[in-house]
């Protein structure tokens, strides 16, 4: 990570967090941040808890304990869209978007709110700019485009919005190749704007070529952290042991 994004301190920090669903548990006293600016890439293998921990750091599930922040500001027991103002994004895998609505309405939708009407026009030349495909499809039912297209939509109105951070899940998932390069082009894009990223990926080489700050996330705990050069042997180390979470 840069000099300039440490000093910034964290735009996400989560403290000793856990969380699950009913009575099953998922993340065991996780504890991460993200400082302003910086690409961190959460990693780990199927079922490890990383979707749990990026819908945490958006508020779309609730920390059963710990402490989640947004810019030094407590956020634990806040609501997705009250956290999303703060200027936190999280672009899921999936769809994400509106399926009955054509490319630009949704882009309409999703901007109007954040870049106003003045400079709408100029938001969705940018949108488009960025993903050339979305422009020939402006008109299309979004319903209609392939998982990739979903996925570059729910990308440009991030892009566009310039959030502070995006938390980005698993977009790499179910894609071809050459359509991930595409996606991962737009998270460069938009981290090229000044916005973190925390990138949740089971495609270990995607994320971490992209990341400063590597985290390694081994059923629901946090096995380890640090360069990112060392995370993939570091996962499998852990893997091969047979981690087992606390509790």
């Amino acid at each position: 990570m840069t000099a300039d994004a440490s000093r910034a301190g964290p735009v996400l920090e989560l403290r000793d967090v856990s969380a699950g669903y009913g009575t099953y548990r998922a993340l065991f006293g996780v504890s991460l941040s993200v400082p302003a600016g910086a690409i961190v890439a959460l990693v780990g293998s199927n079922g490890a808890g990383k979707s749990t921990l990026a819908r945490v750091a958006t508020g779309l599930v609730a920390a059963t304990s710990g402490t989640v922040l947004v810019g030094g500001r407590e956020v634990t027991k806040t609501a997705a869209h009250h956290i999303a103002r703060l200027g936190v994004a999280h672009v899921p895998e999936g769809r994400g978007i509106f399926g009955d609505l054509d490319v630009e309405e949704n882009l309409v939708l999703a901007l109007r709110r954040r870049v106003g009407r003045a400079t709408l026009r100029q938001a969705l030349d940018r949108a488009y700019a960025t993903f050339p495909v979305l422009s020939t499809r402006r008109h299309q039912r979004a319903g209609t485009l392939s998982g990739g297209e979903q996925r570059m939509l729910s990308l440009a109105a991030v892009l566009v919005a310039r959030a502070r951070l995006v938390v980005a899940d698993e977009l790499s998932l179910g894609l071809a190749p050459a359509v991930v390069d595409s996606v991962y082009r737009g998270l460069e894009a938009i981290h090229a704007q000044g916005t973190a990223l925390l990138v949740v990926e089971q495609q270990v080489d995607r994320a971490l070529a992209i990341a400063q700050h590597a985290v390694v996330l081994v059923r629901g705990s946090v096995s380890w952290q640090g360069e990112p050069s060392e995370a993939r042997a570091e996962m499998e180390r852990h893997l091969t042991a047979g981690y087992a979470p606390p509790g």
